[in-house]
């Protein structure tokens, strides 16, 4: 299935435009960010948000501090020391999703063995590698999608949970993918779509996806999932990652590990859709993944309104863990792994 208009980012020579996904889906609008900073600023704000989409920003936030680098005269070394300052700060702007600093490791990576280029060839050379980051994403999406939909039955009613679709990756989507890539094989399915509290990701995101795709949706509220469960409503749940340890534990955003445990309950398969960059081998389980912690107003507000009486405190976990237990599978482009855990992992990567 071609992917119709759903471009979260969009690269144009030395700036970076990003669809505001904060006002979705009722203003469609880019933000040109010119400056390593404005990109920073966006993932925090989570204009661009979705792990493999705020991998991609940030690999184009280094391709354009290179060329501000080249703009000023920096010599190599002052460009490093740049260079360096940026990626710290891209790092720190959301801690929980990987492909962050894989990208931003990637791009390090390739400035260190270039040591013969001068500051206008790395600049060239990091614009060119942040692309092939992008449209790496968007083939790995694909495959995820062809893979996965081998999974999908027939006929089938998906739970999702917030968005893992076009706007959370380069394009295509990886839960969001399966689904499109099983509609594309001509799978009669129907998906039900979380709202997914606090910023209603699912509610004003993933159904603006997939009205897009003129795929039938229905949404509902995150409580109600249990009980279309228990009605024999649900066949499968498919969801995305922001961090998969090596023992196949994932964070994904919270509210997915309640699912997990409700799946499990009601015999439901429960499916995790993700690149391998996706995948931190260095973090052998998902107790140590770092959960990033956001306003207090993000729950006690909606749309700038206050729900509750002024200061009341509020606990607003970004994320949650599902341990590798109740996790069917998780779908990459490169296979599915059944039942993971960390010996199939290391066998992914020959480790």
């Amino acid at each position: 299935m071609e992917q119709k208009s759903l471009r979260p980012i969009i690269w144009r020579g030395k700036q970076l435009y990003l669809l505001d996904q904060t006002r979705l889906p009722f203003v469609e609008e880019y933000i040109c960010c010119d400056s390593p900073g404005k990109v920073i600023e966006c993932i925090k704000t989570m204009v661009v948000r979705g792990a493999p989409a705020i991998g991609i920003a940030a690999a184009y936030a280094l391709a354009i501090a290179a060329i501000e680098a080249v703009e000023n005269q920096f010599d190599r070394a002052k460009l490093t020391d740049y260079l360096n300052k940026v990626s710290a700060e891209l790092i720190n702007a959301r801690p929980t999703a990987v492909n962050l600093g894989w990208a931003v490791e990637k791009i390090n990576s390739i400035s260190a063995a270039n040591t013969k280029a001068d500051t206008k060839r790395l600049a060239e050379i990091i614009e060119k590698a942040a692309t092939a980051i992008m449209d790496e994403d968007v083939s790995n999406n694909r495959k995820i999608g062809e893979l996965g939909a081998e999974l999908v039955p027939m006929k089938a009613s998906i739970l999702t949970h917030c968005n893992a679709g076009s706007l959370a990756t380069g394009g295509f989507g990886t839960a969001l993918g399966v689904i499109r890539a099983a509609a594309d094989k001509g799978k009669d399915i129907h998906v039900i779509i979380d709202e997914t509290r606090p910023l209603l990701q699912g509610a004003r995101l993933t159904t603006y996806e997939m009205l897009a795709e003129s795929i039938p949706a229905t949404l509902i509220t995150d409580s109600c999932a249990g009980y279309l469960m228990s009605l024999d409503k649900i066949d499968m749940v498919i969801v995305g990652a922001d961090r998969i340890a090596l023992n196949g534990d994932t964070a994904n955003k919270i509210g997915t590990f309640s699912l997990a445990v409700l799946a499990g309950y009601h015999d439901i398969p429960f499916f995790v859709a993700a690149p391998t960059s996706t995948i931190d081998i260095h973090c052998a389980t998902g107790n140590i993944i770092a959960i990033e912690e956001r306003s207090e107003k993000e729950i006690t507000t909606i749309a700038g309104t206050p729900l509750t009486p002024d200061d009341y405190p509020a606990f607003n976990p970004a994320f949650d863990i599902t341990p590798a237990s109740l996790i069917t599978a998780i779908i990459t482009e490169k296979e599915i792994i059944h039942e993971p855990d960390a010996d199939k992992i290391k066998a992914l990567f020959n480790i």
